[in-house]
């Protein structure tokens, strides 16, 4: 995806209106949920949430091997981090 630069508006409740164009290129439809984050005094960042079902959180670790040894967690957390890319 581009980079975009577009101007919204915060209305005088507090909403904010996201422009058209960027409303269209990530999909977001009426109930669709975003993630508000503060950085500093004057950065808002805002990012499209996926909502999953709990059966989609759990799989991996009821996928993942019973017995984990403390020497195996970091490779097993590169190994799902890596699904998950493959994935996106």
């Amino acid at each position: 995806m581009d980079e975009k630069i577009e101007l919204g508006t915060v209305s005088s409740r507090g909403q904010i209106c996201i422009p058209n164009k960027i409303r269209e290129e990530m999909g977001l439809d009426e109930g669709s949920r975003v993630l508000f984050f503060l950085s500093g005094e004057d950065t808002l960042l805002v990012k499209k949430v996926q909502t999953k079902t709990f059966e989609e959180i759990t799989r991996p670790l009821r996928e993942a091997p019973k017995k984990i040894r403390e020497e195996d967690v970091v490779d097993l957390i590169h190994k799902i981090r890596k699904e998950k890319r493959t994935k996106m």
